[in-house]
């Protein structure tokens, strides 16, 4: 797929240009909404406004990481949703400095998904429900930022141009939330395989 090409086209009014684009992103942009709503009509309704938010708003892509533009316009339509629904509102979960550019750990909370047998693949599924719940408690923009990154797997420049955050701001965030998943995590102690058990021991 010639992406630039198909923006170029996309933002002269080619409809079937922009419908290629979607069909590329439409999975990462349904799958941050989901994570960011915990709800599937809700995260179908986020993604197709944000696809169509960013039709109308071709013509304002200046190049860059499409994917991350994408993404920023689907943040943006689950922070409506989140405000039209009044959910948990956004609190800080400490004084951030946003200058920190320490090295952040891998997310070792994130399973390893590769050749599992059906009894690892229910625990798996177990998993899964315990990440999303923690991931819900988490404040909005960190939510965001570690989803971004630990789950739908783009890089800090990316989440940056998608957050409109600058990088160290993306970075603390990202930080603190896994330290935040990290703890919440530890509530369901049964269900983390071993490896993520041995590396939250070696922490205590």
């Amino acid at each position: 797929m010639d992406e630039v090409a198909l923006i170029r086209d996309a933002q002269h009014g080619d409809l079937n240009s922009f419908n290629r684009l979607v069909l590329a992103y439409q999975e990462l942009a349904y799958n941050l909404a989901l994570r960011m709503l915990n709800d599937e009509a809700s995260a179908e309704d986020a993604t197709q406004l944000a696809f169509i938010s960013a039709y109308r708003h071709m013509n304002t892509f200046r190049g860059g990481s499409f994917k991350a533009w994408v993404m920023r316009m689907v943040t943006n339509t689950c922070y409506d949703e989140m405000r039209r629904l009044k959910r948990r509102p956004t609190t800080p979960l400490e004084p951030v400095n946003d200058e920190d550019d320490e090295e952040i750990e891998s997310p070792y909370w994130m399973a390893d998904d590769h050749n599992l047998t059906p009894e690892q693949a229910l625990d798996q599924r177990e998993l899964e429900g315990a990440i999303q719940h923690c991931l819900s408690g988490l404040p909005v923009d960190f939510r965001a930022v570690v989803i971004m990154v630990d789950v739908e797997g783009l890089d800090y420049q990316e989440v940056s141009d998608a957050t409109g955050k600058p990088l160290g701001t993306v970075k603390s965030r990202l930080a603190r939330a896994r330290v935040k998943m990290r703890d919440c995590l530890q509530g369901f102690w049964e269900l983390l395989p071993v490896s993520f058990r041995l590396k939250l021991e070696e922490r205590a």
